[in-house]
């Protein structure tokens, strides 16, 4: 069994080699574009419009391109919180919602007055999308994100719309962690843009596809109800200029 590091001078070591790896097999063309579109004032998804343009992504998707700024405004409860998950990490970045949740429940405070959010970066941002997504880019398998049932590498995203008894707790039985069931009790999820930029080119390359098409389709492929942000660092910080408080998922 592969070893896996928790040490964050790891994880930003292995981060900076995957990039390097990625500019290498791009000819630095994907990492350069976006960037550049930033550099010309044209807007923090200013990249992202010329993707989209043609794409459907379907009723209820969070791939909308409205300012993300205003994302940030519907957080309006006493207590708000940020996960911020960079990595599958079993089933903790949807778990730790829920139990935010139930406990301020048990101590007096209502789900409606209480703000979550989730940011789905790094390695983390497969949870973001449709197991279609998961099958055919193997996502299991490049981002190390086992099936909680077979413990093998996934081939669907286990957390969308799960089974009534699919997720049990000791002492606590079948909780509703699903991305779907934490939703619906107002939990807010965001995915990184310039992670999706990064891996989708360079899974493209391995596959010998066409980066902008293999992007285009991945944000086709995103959840109902995932926000696309600038990047995952930038909704980490504003998710705190709007008062939640930081809680690392993995």
């Amino acid at each position: 069994m592969e070893k896996r590091d928790d040490h964050n001078g790891t994880d930003r070591r292995k981060f900076l080699g995957q990039l390097t790896f990625g500019a290498a097999t791009m000819g630095m063309a994907g990492l350069l574009t976006p960037l550049q579109s930033l550099q010309a004032g044209a807007g923090p998804l200013a990249g992202h419009d010329a993707l989209l343009a043609g794409v459907s992504t379907g009723p209820g998707t969070g791939a909308s391109l409205a300012e993300p700024d205003e994302w940030f405004k519907k957080i309006k409860g006493k207590h708000r919180i940020v996960f911020d998950v960079v990595r599958p990490n079993e089933i903790m970045p949807f778990a730790w919602p829920r139990v935010f949740l139930l406990t301020n429940q048990a101590t007096g405070t209502m789900a409606n007055d209480c703000n979550v959010v989730v940011v789905l970066r790094h390695d983390g941002i497969p949870y973001a999308f449709q197991s279609e997504l998961w099958a055919k880019y193997n996502f299991g398998e490049v981002f190390k994100a086992d099936d909680p049932a077979t413990k093998k590498p996934s081939t669907r995203n286990p957390f969308w719309q799960p089974g009534k008894d699919d997720f049990k707790i000791p002492g606590f039985g079948a909780v509703q962690i699903g991305i779907n069931e934490l939703q619906d009790s107002g939990v807010m999820f965001c995915v990184c843009d310039a992670a999706m930029t990064v891996y989708s080119a360079v899974i493209a390359e391995k596959m010998q596809k066409d980066a902008a098409e293999v992007k285009k389709e991945w944000i086709a492929g995103l959840l109902p109800g995932i926000q696309v942000m600038p990047s995952g660092v930038w909704a980490v910080g504003r998710a705190q200029e709007h008062g939640c408080t930081y809680c690392y998922a993995g």
